[in-house]
């Protein structure tokens, strides 16, 4: 019986499977143990410190570090139970927060610095995102539109006429606006009096009172001192901000290629019901 027992086939199987399991274990009782230890290492414990130090500006104290330790080792053994538990799958935000950190490695490629040549070559493409704003040295003076009985903007063109050349303000209402600004770019024209106002600057001429001129607070009658044209810098006066914009596109142009370098390996097709077309392959697609 016992020989018969010996030469069984199944009892063969399960031999080898025990045989197998043995092996594995002994040749593989780190990975085992560690799938239920959590170490908590001098780089882990700098790493919580460092980041307690960037928010705080100063090392924590011991009950602090204690804590640090036991809010990691909490989030730690929390994550690994969430990953047994497949809880990372199908989630929309640890997808995205995935992908982002893809993006993030992608984007981590140190970029050459730009030549002149390529600097030039930028600033001549996007001249008018540099250009820089006229400046005003002018006067005003305000007039409420809410007293205006009809004939207010007749007035002030004809009170304008008289006025001509005159360095004499004449009397206006009273308001909490400035009287006046000196070399004053369009950009803060603007935001001091409204966008309407700081447009119709442009076309007045300098050394005459002009009106009605209309702002977001009413009518003004205004005398430009001086102004300076808007003009196209040279490289040098903006620089950095040449460098910046290169450098962001560039970066996005690497993270392009690196992200079809990754595509190209994969196939997309497209449920028909979404295109409308039958055998319909997102571009590109293999």
């Amino acid at each position: 019986m016992l020989r018969r027992l010996l030469r069984e086939p199944l009892l063969h199987f399960f031999a080898l499977g025990a045989l197998i399991f043995v092996v594995f274990g002994w040749f593989n009782r780190g990975d085992l143990r560690a799938r239920d230890e959590v170490v908590v290492d001098r780089a882990q414990l700098n790493s919580l410190v460092t980041q307690f130090q960037r928010v705080w500006q100063r090392p924590p104290t011991a009950e602090e570090t204690r804590s640090l330790v036991d809010s990691w080792l909490r989030e730690e053994i929390l994550y690994r139970e969430g990953l047994a538990l497949r809880l990372d799958q199908n989630d929309t935000v640890v997808r995205r927060r995935i992908a982002q950190k893809m993006d993030f490695i992608a984007g981590g490629v140190a970029l050459p610095e730009p030549t002149e040549s390529e600097l030039t070559a930028w600033l001549a493409a996007h001249r008018a995102t540099y250009s820089i704003d006229p400046t005003y040295t002018l006067r005003q003076v305000y007039f409420d539109t809410a007293r205006d009985t009809g004939g207010l903007s007749r007035h002030l063109e004809g009170l304008a006429n008289s006025l001509g050349a005159s360095e004499k303000a004449p009397a206006g209402d009273a308001t909490a606006l400035p009287l006046g600004l000196h070399a004053a770019s369009a950009g803060e024209v603007a935001r001091t009096f409204g966008q309407e106002f700081a447009d119709a600057l442009e076309a007045l001429p300098i050394g005459r009172w002009q009106g009605p001129v209309a702002s977001s607070y009413g009518l003004h009658l205004v005398r430009i001192d001086d102004r300076t044209p808007r003009r196209d810098p040279g490289l040098d006066e903006v620089r950095a901000a040449v460098v910046r914009d290169w450098s962001a596109t560039k970066t996005e142009e690497l993270n392009d290629a690196f992200y079809e370098s990754v595509r190209a390996r994969y196939t997309v097709r497209i449920d028909p019901a979404i295109t409308g077309a039958a055998g319909a392959t997102a571009p590109g697609a293999r």
